[in-house]
């Protein structure tokens, strides 16, 4: 054997003892100790409660943004439709005998979706019951404040649940910073308990930190988008709500008082 050879089998067996080999991690094992379940897991029981509570509230959130979605188009498909209707006689000429209100009043209930449908039963009713009795002053006021009423009513049903999408909205991305900042300072107790700082100990620690900011940022972002998107929606409703019962009183005191 020659001194060459033998120098470096022994160099070899002595690095190999004292130098590890560095072994590449697998890409699987590292996307699953940070995965979405595991980031939870390994969680304190703090951010444990914070993921649920942010959880939940993205649930409810999405149930109120479909509930609303399909209660919105149908309000505005009924009043439009119903429209077609009370004006239909109007452009062609007709009068507003009281035969044609009460035709109305019965394809009002046709349109049970509709607030404004809604809003000219309830004027229709009180002028009716007015119309009955043999003194008829205050009957226009009497009209007034049953459609005020009524549209009152039928808005405060348009907006009911929304305010839950603007609480999840501004509420949600705190309680993920909370989640985040207790997270990092388990993070630093970490540290200063063992006094190892390097990546494979602090690393995953601070993606469970980041994880629930993210977790509260996707909670918040559509239930901001759909709240504003309802609201302007509604307040479209309401003034066609308030144009309508205008003309309505209009129509009343030309032909009925």
């Amino acid at each position: 054997m020659s001194p060459l050879f033998a120098y470096s089998l022994f160099a070899h067996s002595f690095f190999a003892r004292v130098i590890p080999l560095q072994v590449t991690p697998d890409p699987e094992a590292v996307a699953d100790q940070y995965s979405f379940f595991q980031l939870v897991m390994n969680s304190p029981p703090v951010v444990k409660a914070l993921v649920v509570v942010l959880v939940v509230m993205s649930l409810i959130s999405w149930f109120i943004v479909g509930a609303k979605l399909v209660r919105v188009l149908q309000a505005g498909s009924n009043t439009k439709s119903f429209l077609n209707k009370f004006w239909a006689d109007e452009a062609s000429g007709g009068g507003w005998a009281p035969e044609r209100l009460e035709q109305l009043y019965a394809q009002a209930k046709q349109h049970a979706g509709s607030p404004l449908a809604k809003v000219y039963h309830a004027g229709y009713v009180e002028l009716a019951r007015l119309s009955q009795e043999p003194n008829r002053d205050g009957v226009l006021e009497n009209v007034e404040r049953a459609l005020r009423r009524a549209s009152t009513a039928e808005m405060t049903k348009l907006e009911s649940l929304l305010p839950f999408l603007a609480t999840t909205g501004s509420t949600a991305p705190f309680i993920g910073l909370l989640g985040t900042v207790l997270g990092i300072l388990e993070v630093f107790q970490r540290i200063g308990g063992s006094g190892d700082a390097s990546l494979d100990v602090v690393g995953p620690k601070i993606a469970e930190a980041l994880f629930v900011t993210a977790i509260g940022l996707f909670t918040a972002i559509p239930a901001v988008m759909a709240y504003n998107a309802f609201l302007r929606r509604i307040r479209v409703i309401e003034s066609e709500v308030e144009t309508f019962a205008s003309d309505y009183l209009n129509i009343v005191k030309r032909h009925f008082l």
